[in-house]
């Protein structure tokens, strides 16, 4: 018997706590069957039940014994997020608050346009990067979410597509609450289980993940020569400003953050997206379109600029229709790839840079976010 095997037994039988069966790999789960006079194919079954047919207990496990799904749930848990509340804004947008233990809460929205049907996922519960325009970074950091949990999100919102639109889910953003590198490990599971063909199938073409800056971590998705698409939260083409707002600049520059990126495109070939979102008189000159402007030059790269949408205290302000559609003109006579991204789900607390907890979470730390 294994290590893992002797693990499970001993912990479930001497303390009572059972692993999360998510957290396993086939190999393991194939192994503890063997050990239990069980056929090794059963793991396969398993894991198609978890990851393809979204079982969210063992009894709908229907091809296996009833013998067999006692003796799984014996030894695990099959943990499942659990929705508390959902909101609908007047553009259909539908913003979820997840429980993922008690008092532990993410949020996942769902945004409806005429091209596509995209669910923006949570990575972390809290985050600890503190961007001085977010809601979320000034939640506290909690923990990271596992790769089960992520793809509880997913299957949710897809769901909810298909349930309340009739159109399926066609892209997955990471840019909901947290910072995905720094969940580097359960986040490329997610992605590998919902893009495997015993998952849920989607391309990894559709997805993307949005970070606001690890170096060292970008290298890691070159060197791992990843398929989904990445985004570097910007905001802001020279250090000075983007100190101001984002403090992970002071340890991953930008011109670091250009190493790193340049080495993913070499390694990846797969264009970088910049996400600059745009506020007023602070980011938004021909000046500051002019800075970035100069710091795509050294690889391909398309550039979203985002409307930005205000939290509490109003200390950023979004900025005029106009000088927003100037900064684009600007790119766009530089010959860059330039879309403008309306807000959407602002009346509920959904649009980028809002989600915050602020509708049902209560936090570890005792604080209650008021609607």
């Amino acid at each position: 018997m294994n290590d893992f095997c002797y693990k499970v037994i001993f912990v479930a039988k001497m303390t009572g706590i059972r692993k999360d069966i998510r957290t396993i790999t086939t190999d393991e789960l194939a192994e503890f069957f063997l050990q239990h006079g069980e056929k090794k194919f059963r793991a396969k079954q398993v894991m198609e039940w978890l990851w393809k047919k979204s079982a969210g207990t063992f009894e709908e496990m229907s091809n296996l014994s009833i013998g067999t799904r006692e003796l799984l749930a014996e030894h695990f848990e099959l943990n499942k997020i659990k929705l508390t509340d959902e909101q609908i804004s007047g553009d259909k947008t539908i913003k979820c608050a997840f429980e993922v233990e008690p008092g532990k809460i993410v949020e996942g929205v769902l945004i409806p346009t005429t091209s596509r049907m995209t669910a923006c996922i949570s990575s972390q519960v809290g985050c600890s990067l503190a961007c001085k325009f977010c809601a979320t970074g000034r939640l506290k950091m909690m923990r990271n979410l596992t790769a089960g949990e992520i793809y509880d999100q997913v299957v949710f919102l897809k769901n909810e597509a298909e349930s309340r639109y009739n159109i399926p889910l066609s892209n997955i953003v990471y840019m909901g609450m947290g910072e995905p590198l720094l969940n580097y490990k359960n986040v490329l599971t997610s992605v590998e289980k919902i893009t495997s063909p015993e998952g849920l199938g989607m391309s990894p073409q559709r997805i993307t993940i949005s970070t606001a800056g690890v170096a060292k971590m970008i290298r890691k998705l070159g060197d791992d020569q990843v398929k989904f698409n990445l985004a570097l939260s910007l905001h802001a083409a020279n250090d000075e400003k983007r100190n101001k707002i984002m403090e992970i600049n002071e340890s991953n520059n930008l011109e670091t953050l250009m190493e790193a990126l340049c080495y993913y495109y070499e390694k990846t070939g797969t264009r970088v997206t910049f996400e600059y979102i745009i506020f007023r008189d602070f980011n938004d000159s021909i000046k500051d379109a002019h800075e970035l402007a100069n710091y795509c030059k050294s690889l391909p790269v398309k550039i979203n600029i985002i409307e930005y949408n205000p939290i509490d205290d109003g200390e950023y302000q979004q900025a005029s229709p106009e000088r927003v559609d100037a900064f684009a003109k600007f790119l766009e006579s530089k010959n860059l790839i330039v879309n403008v991204r309306r807000s959407r789900g602002k009346d509920i607390d959904a649009a980028c840079g809002q989600l915050a907890n602020k509708n049902t979470a209560i936090l570890k730390d005792e604080r209650i976010l008021k609607r």
